[in-house]
């Protein structure tokens, strides 16, 4: 998983000593089409009841344990997306961000298997642990 620009800036400038944003109280996991970058873009997944899926930011994520050097946290809760009720197309990445709509990149990555998501199929998710974030 990669982090943002936006979240390598936020770190510099804490380092600084400026401005560091506040932790958000809940993050947002979002489904793509297409890649994003460090940048943002992409192509996230509209229509079709598509929504962000929320993960508490504070009880969401395990605690950090160590990976070969590098801390790590995974989500501690399912995460599940709502029911399709229109195709969403082939899913090939996932990001994460500090709002529901908009907000900023805060992480992304590719998925082990891309997964083409229709109308009616079983409400997508992300098992306990799927989801990783490493540092170092």
């Amino acid at each position: 998983m990669s982090k943002s620009n936006y979240l390598e800036n936020a770190a510099l400038n804490w380092v600084k000593g400026t401005a560091f944003p506040a932790a958000p109280v809940t993050e947002y996991v979002a489904l793509f089409t297409a890649a994003p970058t460090d940048a943002g873009g992409g192509t996230e997944v509209t229509g079709g009841a598509y929504a962000r899926a929320a993960i508490t930011a504070s009880t969401g994520w395990s605690a950090i344990t160590d990976n070969a050097g590098s801390g790590r946290i995974s989500n501690a809760v399912a995460v599940t997306f709502p029911t399709p009720t229109a195709n969403w197309g082939a899913v090939t990445h996932f990001g994460t961000f500090d709002a529901l709509t908009a907000g900023n990149l805060l992480h992304h990555g590719i998925l082990g298997t891309a997964r083409t998501i229709n109308n009616g199929d079983t409400a997508p998710s992300f098992a306990i642990g799927a989801l990783t974030i490493d540092e170092g």
